[in-house]
């Protein structure tokens, strides 16, 4: 195969993944020709294709134009699509979209963000302090950043490279990390892992990555886990961690908090709602610290930055509605995404539409899913979108609904979804999901602005 920086034509099977997505853009911006294969059109497929890259919508070898040099394939299309069989049977080499970011980590100094949670906007918040401050940044980002309407930042002779490191498969183990963060270790991905232990020794093997020079930072109480030698630092809440935050308070809306310890900035005020963005924020500042960039260019970059789709996104704020749309799959994300909802908008009713994410998940974290679930006043099921996943005997979202302790809980088809929504009289909105539930967000938004004006 030949080297990285001397292909010419590369072809991505499922190029509608968000991560794989923002890998096309990198060889489509350096003149590579690029193509690509997914199962349906969507919004960033569209963008992609005004990019100049071509994509079939059908799994048919026939709608090939160029025959690659290499293929980038995700897990979410499986080894029987007829295409993949095509590439495989004709003896093109067929990488996963890990392995070529892990061959640009061993050729630029790499910032990993990893963490069961938060990684996609502390690594777009960190990207975007370094582009605030004049550092030149290759940026792979799991989430379109609402500042560049990208999820692909990339500059001329890049000082840094910032990849947002994914256990999912153990992808973050390809990488070459001299600055790497870890933000949460939850249990999840159990169709991967066996156990919480077995996770736990992965972000331990991704934290031994680091040379001895590199710097690791952690939510607080992690690092004692680890077994990492070099430098650790720890961010957190309250005094103790290495980088703090204290005096946190709501003001006109927006989250303020003073950062303390190996940063002393008071004020900082977000861009971006949510209580648990504070937290983001910090860790993004500490690793931008680590990496050189200075107080001043932190405050101004974090106050400016406005958020990623679909990261507690703010899509309607009327006097009497709010509609709040958010990627979370995970209990401690829907809990973190609705606990934000109620410091926000105090003794409002919040209705949750959620749509769980895969039959495995939905299995395995059942229990905290209710428990997450039942800090809403209404909450509406979607059924479980399977990804990668075949169905799963007994495991549905009619078993949720089952142990569901909010009162006034009902079952939705999709296509039930926005007739829903249009008789209801909603006071806070919030749709959650990592699956096709992002297809919504537009049309209920018009709904919600259509009921408002009356």
């Amino acid at each position: 195969m030949k080297r990285i920086d001397q292909i010419t034509h590369v072809y991505f099977l499922g190029i509608g993944g968000i991560g794989m997505s923002a890998l096309a853009r990198y060889f489509n911006t350096r003149g590579v020709s690029v193509c690509g294969y997914d199962k349906t059109p969507s919004a960033l497929t569209r963008k992609l294709e005004k990019e100049g890259i071509r994509i079939n919508y059908s799994d048919d070898p026939a709608g090939i134009a160029v025959k690659p040099e290499i293929v980038i394939r995700t897990p979410a299309v499986p080894e029987s699509s007829a295409i993949y069989r095509y590439f495989r049977d004709h003896d093109i080499p067929v990488m996963k979209r890990a392995e070529i970011l892990g061959m640009l980590s061993a050729r630029i100094p790499t910032i990993a963000v990893a963490g069961t949670h938060g990684k996609t906007t502390i690594s777009a918040m960190l990207a975007h302090i370094m582009k605030s401050a004049g550092k030149s940044c290759l940026a792979f980002l799991g989430g379109i950043s609402t500042n560049y309407g990208t999820n692909y930042i990339g500059e001329p002779d890049p000082v840094w490279l910032i990849a947002e490191a994914d256990e999912f498969d153990r992808s973050f183990l390809q990488l070459s990390p001299r600055i790497a963060l870890i933000s949460a270790i939850d249990q999840d991905h159990l169709d991967v892992y066996e156990s919480y232990q077995e996770i736990v020794n992965s972000f331990r093997n991704f934290a031994g990555l680091l040379p001895g020079s590199g710097s690791l930072v952690c939510k607080k109480g992690i690092s004692g886990f680890l077994g990492y030698g070099g430098k650790t630092f720890e961010y957190g809440t309250g005094e103790g961690p290495d980088y703090y935050l204290e005096n946190i308070r709501i003001e006109n809306g927006r989250y303020i908090a003073d950062f303390r310890g190996r940063l002393n900035i008071s004020n900082i005020t977000l861009g971006q709602p949510g209580r648990h963005n504070l937290e983001n924020a910090l860790g993004a500042a500490a690793l931008a610290d680590q990496a050189g960039i200075g107080s001043e260019e932190i405050k101004k970059s974090l106050f400016s930055f406005s958020g990623v789709k679909r990261r507690f996104e703010l899509c309607l704020q009327t006097d009497n509605t709010v509609y709040v749309d958010d990627y979370a799959h995970h209990p401690e994300e829907i809990r973190a995404c609705i606990a934000s909802a109620r410091e926000l908008w105090p003794g409002r009713k919040i209705t949750g539409v959620f749509q769980p994410h895969l039959y495995s998940r939905t299995r395995d974290l059942a229990g905290d899913f209710t428990k997450s679930l039942s800090l809403l006043d209404r909450l509406i099921l979607l059924d479980i979108y399977p990804a990668r996943e075949e169905p799963i005997e007994g495991v549905s979202s009619a078993m949720l609904l089952e142990r569901s302790e909010v009162t006034d809980a009902v079952l939705c088809k999709r296509e039930e979804l926005l007739d829903i929504i249009s008789s209801e009289n909603i006071e806070v909105l919030l749709t959650m999901g990592a699956g096709d539930i992002d297809r919504f967000p537009e049309a209920i938004t018009q709904i919600l602005k259509n009921k408002a004006l009356g």
